[in-house]
């Protein structure tokens, strides 16, 4: 798969995104076997949060592999923060950054993300506003990944294939899973429906 296919975020999308400076990553990932510490630090990330934002911090979920017992991931916490309004950055920002915390993507055309790294442990901090579809999304994904060993183990597999690979940037690695993501959320959500139409 060439890292030059149209599938891949192009360098001009991640420096216009990138808050300060984007360093190529130009390796392969290394994908490591589930750690069951890795609840245990979102919880203390998440602590930090809340004591920060206070109620600002309206939701914040554990999200990304490192959320699904069993399953392989890199090992950086994925974390999800459902603020009232992601682009209203005073409102949120400076205190964030008071605590340690770096803002380094800045997505206005994607749904007003942005991410932040921590202070002392290895997160992605995704930030979106309340009511959100990609905040459903996530959450779903994570959930049937728990819940659906078939797929947790194919999504697992596709992974570790793709990890082998060199990769100009780690975003380019989150594209090429883009096709097995569908697939999976295809499945969750029909399983959904089906449920619903029960009742």
């Amino acid at each position: 798969m060439s890292n030059n296919s149209s599938m891949f975020t192009t360098d001009e999308e991640l420096y216009k995104n990138t808050v300060g400076e984007l360093k190529p990553h130009n390796a392969p990932i290394t994908p490591v076997e589930y750690d069951p510490s890795w609840p245990e630090l979102f919880e203390r990330e998440a602590n930090r949060i809340y004591s920060v934002l206070g109620s600002k911090a309206l939701q914040i979920e554990h999200v990304g592999s490192t959320s699904v017992p069993g399953l392989c991931a890199k090992p950086i916490i994925d974390m999800l923060l459902v603020v009232e309004d992601s682009a209203d950055e005073p409102s949120y920002v400076p205190a964030l950054e008071a605590a340690g915390y770096t803002l380094r993507i800045r997505e206005p055309e994607w749904f007003e993300h942005r991410l932040f790294k921590g202070p002392d442990t290895d997160i992605n901090l995704h930030v979106f506003s309340s009511g959100t579809s990609e905040i459903d999304r996530m959450l779903r994904f994570r959930d049937w990944l728990r819940f659906n060993e078939s797929d947790r183990h194919k999504y697992g597999q596709v992974k570790q294939d793709l990890a082998k690979n060199k990769w100009r940037h780690i975003q380019h690695y989150a594209d090429a899973k883009t096709s097995i993501v569908q697939e999976i959320m295809e499945r969750a959500n029909a399983n959904i429906c089906s449920t619903r139409s029960v009742y």
